[in-house]
């Protein structure tokens, strides 16, 4: 299944929401929307894409109203979702874990283009396997730049047959929170400030404890 999304956020108004799939958008308050599984998503063979726009002065949270949850399709065991987000204004992400199970593999990408002083925070909450499951393997790769100049390239591999796979043990969680213009703040884990400005805090573990 192909799933789009397409939200705009524009100042004094409504946001713009298209979709079409598995993936519903809902309008949750004057400046916030929730995504909503309108189907079984992703199973593998899925593809879900959103594009974000936060136009000048505009202002938009992003939320789910469950986890994602991942599983392998009959044909193939991959899935993927791909993010592409546009903000020159203020821009808060903070979905609900994705949880990769069944032994399914997940990939993410998400690419985020900042202009005119617009302003990001990304929050990405990851668990390879539900209860007393270990397997499955997830790819996460984000591309960030500021006024067409590179702010960051970060990439995070969990689970079988990735970087931190190991027969001593290996994390099967991590948190990533990107955070634009803001240089430091309180997180789990390390906070990295970047060269170009911004900080990225980044957590892995067994389990997500939030």
């Amino acid at each position: 299944m192909r799933s789009d999304v397409l939200i705009v956020a524009r100042p004094g108004r409504a946001p713009r929401i298209e979709h079409v799939g598995g993936i519903a958008v809902r309008r949750t308050g004057a400046d916030t929307v929730h995504l909503v599984s309108a189907a079984a998503t992703p199973l593998g063979g899925d593809v879900i894409s959103v594009r974000v726009v936060v136009e000048p002065g505009a202002r938009l949270m992003v939320r789910s109203a469950a986890a994602t949850v991942t599983l392998p399709g009959a044909a193939t065991r991959e899935s993927r979702t791909c993010w592409d987000i546009e903000s020159a204004g203020e821009l808060d992400i903070d979905p609900q874990p994705t949880v990769v199970a069944g032994a399914s593999r997940h990939l993410t990408e998400t690419r985020i283009r900042l202009t005119g002083g617009g302003g990001i925070r990304l929050r990405e909450r990851v668990q390879i396997g539900r209860s007393n499951e270990r397997e499955g393997f997830w790819s996460g790769a984000l591309h960030a730049d500021v006024d067409g100049a590179a702010l960051l390239r970060h990439r995070v591999e969990l689970g079988t047959g990735s970087v931190t796979d190991d027969a001593l043990g290996r994390p099967l969680a991590c948190v990533s929170e990107l955070r634009y213009p803001d240089t430091a703040f309180d997180a789990d884990g390390t906070v990295l400030t970047l060269a170009a400005g911004g900080c990225l805090a980044t957590w892995q573990g067994e389990r997500l404890t939030n």
